[in-house]
């Protein structure tokens, strides 16, 4: 009896070993478990992003509010020193918080908080090199960038692909703007940003090329939610990205330019040092559009590159080609439009294409000095290309090669000039990105400002080069000129841009004609079909620290005192910028602040009239002032009183638009 309890005994202990192993085990396993992935949450905790391993990949997934905004997506870069894709193992992860203050003079808002929780992420690859995944988490921003860190002796890097993915909700539709094929458009220019937006699409329709989308990319989250993509940080380190076309489960790829673009030259791929930095990816992400309006991630994460060369003044521009064309680009016709600048308290006046033989630089430095005389500064167009495009227009050669580059520049400085325009890139390689760059670092040396054209996306440059101003990157004004149905829908792509593209970035569109046409002569060209009301909203609407306006010396006589004391008064660069209401091809509201100043502009974008009650609390119990419509297109002045409750109702003709400004 003795023996058999013994052995009951022995039998009862081993068990319980058994179990107690199992239960470590088991409670290794989850902690190990636990330790392969990491949650960060915005201050508010409203926004989270969960960072995990799985399967030997890198994922992340995106909450709003307890609802999914990104579904399971990847990270990750394929390298010439390894791939970091696949097989790799999480080592540390580390959560700190990120705040910043800087001030901002070129955009939205002039005085920036920042405050994140930042996680950063540590995983190695079979070689054990390090690849760092650095989220900020914001209330309504993420941005988030890889790294890559070796303890070997490997000072160089190629990033030959990348698979960071975008999983949308699969009820979700989108807003996006096709990427152009490469070597198309004028003069095989393209792609330069210009094609039209498709809203409200299917997440999987194929886009117009069958290319992808660039950025910025909008995206409803069904009933709930949206959401908008891009990226910041773009310099001569990395190429510009856009998104692949969604596949059957609405999962978008970041994809490198295409091999043609840029006329072929250059690769697509990144090259870089070690350790090695990408740019930023963003995320801004709400219930409502107010927080993708009112965002300033764009510049949150990015610094500037350089000190200023010069006091660089922001401001208006006339503009003798938008309207008068080629035809203009002389002595006598740049000598008008330089008296209205002068008459409107403008800043600037922009001497477009073929100056250099339709006036001549001894011209030029004439009308340097007689600008200079009425207190208004002269910018010059210039073409980009080199070897890349075939467009004819002149002054060529100049920008693409430093020696030639910086000659220019001086005799621009020696003779006044203030600033640039460069036109004619096509293409987001690591190349185009050091041309950028060049010139503005150049062009900063002899302090002179940069605008671009027929260009990328600016991601972040506003604050990375103190001497960027503005670029294109939309299909712009040009396009009324040249194309009666894009005049015809003018309205409604106006309640597009202020949505998507301009939230990220300067757009140069060119806006504020008064003009029945599109033409010098009064029986020619295109036909407005947008109010007078409209046109001034629209210098509220669009944001873009010089704007060069579409107006025409015939304003000072046929537009009302009240309209060209607006034009003569209207900032371009805003302390604070508030989303009123609208959707993109609906309407558009934002009211944006100048020192102690409200302004708000608002469009029609309907096929009708429309009606809408503003809830403007800047604007309760205050005096306003309203540019409205009268049922011809033309423009009245009233003054109101907004309510207590700061709400207001205006109504707009079809291709209407009101703005209301505090008195």
């Amino acid at each position: 009896m003795v023996r058999s309890a013994n052995i009951n005994e022995i039998i009862k202990i081993t068990m319980l070993k058994k179990i107690f192993f199992i239960l470590i085990t088991a409670l290794f396993c989850f902690h190990h478990m636990l330790a392969q992935e990491s949650v960060v949450k915005s201050p508010d905790n409203k926004t989270s992003v969960r960072v995990f391993m799985k399967s030997g990949a890198l994922k992340y997934t995106v909450f709003r509010s307890n609802k999914i905004f990104l579904e399971e997506s990847s990270l990750g870069v394929m390298t010439s020193i390894g791939d970091f894709t696949s097989k790799l193992k999480w080592d540390t992860s580390k959560e700190e918080v990120f705040i910043k203050n800087y001030h901002f003079n070129k955009g939205k808002a002039s005085e920036i908080k920042v405050k994140a929780n930042q996680l950063t992420v540590d995983v190695l690859n079979n070689n054990k090199d390090t690849l760092r995944y650095t989220f900020r988490v914001g209330d309504n921003d993420i941005a988030f960038r890889y790294s890559i860190h070796t303890s070997s002796r490997k000072t160089r890097i190629s990033i030959t692909d990348e698979i960071t993915s975008f999983n949308l909700p699969d009820i979700s539709t989108t807003y996006l703007t096709p990427q152009s094929l490469p070597m198309i458009g004028w003069e095989q220019t393209k792609p330069s940003y210009e094609e039209e937006y498709k809203l409200d699409a299917k997440l999987t329709e194929p886009s117009m090329y069958e290319r992808g989308y660039t950025f910025p990319a909008l995206f409803k989250i069904g009933d709930f939610g949206w959401l908008l993509l891009s990226e910041t940080g773009v310099d001569s380190n990395y190429p510009g990205s856009r998104l692949s076309d969604s596949d059957a489960n609405g999962i978008y790829q970041l994809e490198f330019p295409q091999s043609e673009e840029n006329s072929g030259i250059g690769n697509s791929n990144a090259f870089g040092s070690i350790p090695f930095y990408a740019p930023w990816r963003t995320i801004s992400l709400g219930e409502t559009l107010k927080p993708i309006v009112e965002s300033t991630v764009a510049f949150d994460h990015v610094d500037p590159k350089y000190e200023p060369g010069a006091d660089y003044e922001l401001g208006r521009a006339t503009w003798s080609w938008i309207v008068w064309q080629d035809g203009s680009i002389n002595y006598e016709d740049q000598i008008k439009y330089i008296d209205l600048a002068a008459s409107l308290d403008f800043e600037y006046v922009l001497i477009d294409n073929w100056w250099d033989t339709a006036i001549g630089k001894e011209k030029i430095k004439e009308l340097v000095a007689y600008a200079s005389s009425k207190d208004v500064k002269i910018l010059l167009w210039y073409n980009s290309n080199g070897y890349w495009n075939d467009a004819p227009q002149t002054p060529q050669d100049l920008m693409h090669e430093a020696p030639a580059r910086q000659k220019e520049m001086q005799w621009m400085k020696d003779v006044g000039v203030k600033g640039i325009k460069v036109d004619f890139f096509g293409g987001d390689k690591q190349v185009t990105m050091k041309l950028y760059e060049d010139i503005l670092t150049d062009a900063n040396n002899y302090g002179l400002t940069v605008t671009f054209h027929g260009c990328t996306l600016p991601r972040g440059w506003e604050r990375m080069y103190p001497n960027y101003i503005t670029s294109e990157a939309v299909k712009a004004s040009e396009m009324l000129i040249f194309d009666q149905n894009y005049a015809d829908n003018y309205a409604r792509n106006a309640t597009i841009f202020p949505f998507i593209r301009n939230t990220v970035g300067a757009m140069d569109f060119g806006p504020v004609f008064f003009k029945e046409r599109y033409h010098r002569d009064y029986n020619q060209g295109n036909i407005r079909k947008t109010s007078n009301a409209f046109e001034a909203a629209t210098a509220v609407l669009f944001v873009s620290p010089v704007q060069h306006f579409g107006i025409t010396p015939e304003i000072l006589d046929s537009q009302p005192k009240f309209i060209i004391d607006f034009i003569r008064k209207v900032p371009t660069v805003w302390d604070e910028t508030k989303y009123i209401s609208g959707e993109p091809g609906d309407h558009v509201a934002i009211a944006r602040r100048k020192n102690q100043r409200w302004y708000v502009g608002v469009a029609n974008g309907q096929n009708g009239p429309m009606n809408l009650k503003l809830d403007i609390p800047m604007l309760a119990g205050k005096k306003v002032a309203l540019i409205v419509d009268n049922e011809n297109g033309t423009a009245a002045l009233k003054i109101r009183n907004v309510n207590k409750k700061g709400v207001l109702d205006v109504s707009m003709i079809k291709g209407g638009g009101c703005v209301i400004y505090s008195l």
